[in-house]
């Protein structure tokens, strides 16, 4: 194999281990917007995850998402019902999604811009995971340090 071969062989492992894809945690199903609270909350206790994709409801439609300090500011915090209140109510909807393919630098500038610390991973224009910022810029350290080890 020629030195360009192999060079740019490399290239693509390169750009495959440092996307989005690389880096993300897979979810649950998406739960649906009507379930209540604690409905939720159960679900996000037996998958072990701090937040939930919520469905859309039609095509066209964005995806939702709730997080614990969802819950924690909006019911909790207000005294609501866990069995009263829905996750359409207090969930954030749309959300920022992130494709799959996006190189981590750029997934780490977009969420920054925003000033959020996580994004719902799609591919094509389906959820399939959730992105951390945590997780991403650990990543590119971990990516760039390797890089920058001098050879031998």
């Amino acid at each position: 194999m020629s030195s360009n071969a192999s060079t740019k062989g490399a290239a693509a492992q390169d750009v495959q281990f440092n996307t989005v894809r690389a880096v993300m945690s897979s979810m649950p199903a998406p739960i649906d917007g009507m379930a209540t609270v604690h409905e939720a909350l159960e679900r996000m206790r037996e998958e072990q995850v701090y937040s939930l994709v919520v469905k859309r409801r039609r095509p066209g439609d964005e995806y939702g998402l709730i997080v614990v300090s969802d819950i924690a500011n909006k019911v909790i915090a207000e005294n609501r019902s866990p069995d009263r209140v829905n996750v359409y109510e207090i969930m954030s909807k749309p959300v920022v999604t992130v494709s799959a393919d996006m190189e981590i630098k750029y997934a780490i500038r977009l969420l920054g811009r925003f000033g959020l610390s996580r994004g719902v991973v799609v591919d094509g224009n389906e959820a399939v995971g959730f992105i951390t910022l945590t997780d991403m810029v650990f990543r590119f350290y971990e990516h760039e340090a390797v890089r920058r080890e001098p050879p031998g």
